[in-house]
Parts: structure tokens; C-alpha cells; sequence
């Protein structure tokens, strides 16, 4: 089977990633495109031999007899694109952050568990060999129950969040808008663009589920946050230290540094500038090393859209970023800028 699959929202990351990768491989096709603006539209269609264009997304799902649908769409504008994919009958790719409030990722999960169809959030390092391994160190208690995690990661994107054109995307057909990124009122800043990542790595390997946050953040000139600083508790007791930065230096790269604790043991993983590591050490010494390969850590975004390509397929595949992992991710950045702004301890889940 050849799966059918239609986009919403041609920008940047759709026409860079998502679109390529989907022509490239076997399992799927894209059939339609959507988006409000006519032109973005006729660009994107015509570099990619796409001939059902649509500027009402109704339209199309009523059209398309799409297996699938991909929402690349700005931030604040995931939530009802996704249900309506769902309401149709599609699996569900919807770029990170899922949703930008609580109630609107558990609102994606919910519809996907009644539709009875997927949703892939494509947070690439889920995705990996080494990331399933970590999690089967959890799941198969080689080292005990989590009591604590730490979580950080760093980028090379102060660009991008104060609002100036992102280096790295000068020779791309469309560059990401500074009305995505670095407006404060529509979901800007490190924590939804970035932290999301890192976040969803965190609760699919640890399988926490946070409860309530204190956080703390710096701003870059636009007014989003540049860094992000917090502490947690999950509803087992556990305690957890997030921390975010995107002004790294951009020949360093992006890097993450993610340390689990257990009753029994610790799994401890960071990767940057062409080194990897993934090791479990427990309290007994028995302990295990994960050989990487220097590059395997590198983040590859086409990979998870290649296993929403096979799902839409119908191929088994392990959804490591799924409609509850989108969701606690979403709660958990909710809670995050809702302390930043009261200065006070916020529940998981609760109202802005």
C-alpha cells in the first residue's frame, strides 16, 4: 500500500523536511497541499509536482481520501488542524509543540484515542536505536524506580528567537518567521520551540509524568524566553531539574545532556559536536555501555516523518512520540511559562 498523505501549512520546516522526505522514500505520496496563502502554495506546488492545492483544509479532507495528514503549521495553529485530521480518519503528524496549552493536548489526545488513529509528534531523537534502548532500561527496571532526572539541552539559535533571520536557512525556499518563533504572543521562544524536544525524550524514556513546576527565564530583544530554568515534581514523588539555553555557539550545535536516577541504578545520555554517550550504571555494577556511532546522535528530522510515512502505511511501527507523550509535553511547557509569568509554583494541567 502506498499511502495517501496531504499537508497543511507549506512554510519552512514542511518544504525543507516533512515534503522531501515523504518523495524520497516508497511508503507514501503526498497528494495535497493547504495552506492560506495562495502564493506559498503555488511555489511549494509547482517545485514538487503537487497538483491539488487548497487553501480550506475542509475542502480537502473531504477531496483527498487521505490516510494521513501532516500539520506544519505555526504553533498556535496545530490544535484544530490535528482534530480535524483525526475527525476524517488520519493519522496525525503535528510538528512540536503539539499543542500550546494544556487543554488543547489533551484535547489532541483524546480525539486520537477515540478516532482510533495515531498521532506522531516528530521529535527526531525519540526516534532512535539508542533512545529505545534507554527507555527498555527503564521499562525492564534495570534501574529501579526513578526518583530524579535532570534534563538540559542547548541550541544555536539566538538568531531565530530574537526574531532575525536563522543562519542556517539562507539558501532555503522559505525561511522560519519571526512570527512563529519570537513573538511571545503566539508560542515563541525556547521552550516551545526547542524544549519540546529534550521534554519529550525525558518523559518517553523516564515515563514520569509531571505534577507541578516552578520555573524561571531570561528573555532575548523580542520578549521570548532565551533561557529557561525549572524544577518539577512527577506525580511518583520524583524530582526534576529542566534547563534550556539557545545561545550556543553555532559551530557547537545543538546539544542535550539528560541524567536518570533510580532506586537501583542511573541511565545517563548527552550528545554534542559529533560525541555521543548512553550508559546505564546501577548500584550493583553491573553496568552497560551503548556504543554510538560519532554521528548517530546527530538530530535527523526526516526520521521520524520516514515512520509516519510507514504507519500511514500501514507498517508496525513504535510511535516514541505519541499523542500522550505530545500531551505531557504540552502540560509540562504550559505549567513552565505560566510560572515564569506568576513567579509562583503552578500545577501541571491547571488554567492560565
Amino acid at each position: 500500500m502506498t499511502a495517501r498523505i496531504g499537508v497543511v501549512g507549506v512554510g519552512w520546516w514542511a518544504t525543507f523536511n516533512h515534503i522531501p522526505t515523504v518523495q524520497a522514500g516508497r511508503d507514501a505520496r503526498i497528494v495535497a497541499l493547504c495552506d492560506l496563502d495562495a502564493g506559498r502554495l503555488q511555489v511549494a506546488g509547482d517545485l514538487f509536482g503537487i497538483a491539488a492545492r487548497y487553501t480550506d483544509l475542509a475542502a480537502m479532507l473531504a477531496a483527498e481520501r487521505l490516510d494521513g495528514l501532516m500539520v506544519s503549521t505555526p504553533h498556535v495553529a496545530h490544535t484544530a488542524p490535528a482534530l480535524a485530521g483525526l475527525a476524517a480518519g488520519c493519522h496525525v503528524l503535528v510538528e512540536k509543540p503539539m499543542a500550546t496549552s494544556a487543554a488543547d493536548g489533551r484535547a489532541i489526545a483524546a480525539a486520537a484515542l477515540a478516532a482510533g488513529k495515531e498521532v506522531l509528534v516528530p521529535c527526531g531523537m525519540n526516534f532512535t536505536p539508542f533512545t529505545a534502548k534507554a527507555a527498555a532500561f527503564v521499562r525492564d527496571g534495570r534501574i529501579g524506580t526513578v526518583r530524579h532526572a535532570v534534563c538540559q539541552m542547548g541550541s544555536a539559535l539566538d538568531d531565530l528567537f530574537a526574531g532575525e533571520p536563522m543562519l542556517e536557512t539562507k539558501d532555503h525556499l522559505f525561511r522560519p518567521p519571526a512570527s512563529t518563533w519570537a513573538d511571545p504572543a503566539r508560542a515563541g521562544g525556547y521552550g516551545w520551540g526547542q524544549m519540546s524536544h529534550s521534554l519529550a525524550w525525558l518523559l518517553h524514556v523516564s515515563d514520569l509524568t509531571l505534577e507541578q513546576l516552578y520555573a524561571m527565564d531570561g528573555k532575548s530583544k523580542t520578549g521570548v524566553d532565551l533561557y529557561d530554568a525549572a524544577v518539577a515534581r512527577a506525580t511518583n514523588g520524583a524530582t526534576v531539574a529542566l534547563s534550556g539555553s539557545a545561545t550556543v555557539p553555532k559551530q557547537r550545535g545543538m546539544h542535550m545532556d539528560i541524567r536518570i536516577y533510580g532506586t537501583e541504578g542511573m541511565i545517563a545520555f548527552d550528545c554534542e559536536a559529533g560525541r555521543a554517550r548512553l550508559e546505564l550504571s546501577r548500584l550493583d555494577g553491573k553496568d552497560e555501555t551503548v556504543i554510538l556511532a560519532h554521528d548517530e546522535a546527530e538530530y535527523d528530522g526526516a526520521l521520524p516523518v520516514r515512520v509516519f510515512a510507514a504507519l500511514c502505511a500501514g507498517k508496525p511501527v513504535t510511535n516514541a512520540a505519541n499523542a500522550e507523550n505530545g500531551a505531557r509535553v504540552t502540560e509540562a511547557l504550559d505549567a513552565l511559562y505560566r510560572s515564569a509569568r506568576s513567579g509562583q509554583l503552578e500545577r501541571i494541567g491547571g488554567q492560565a
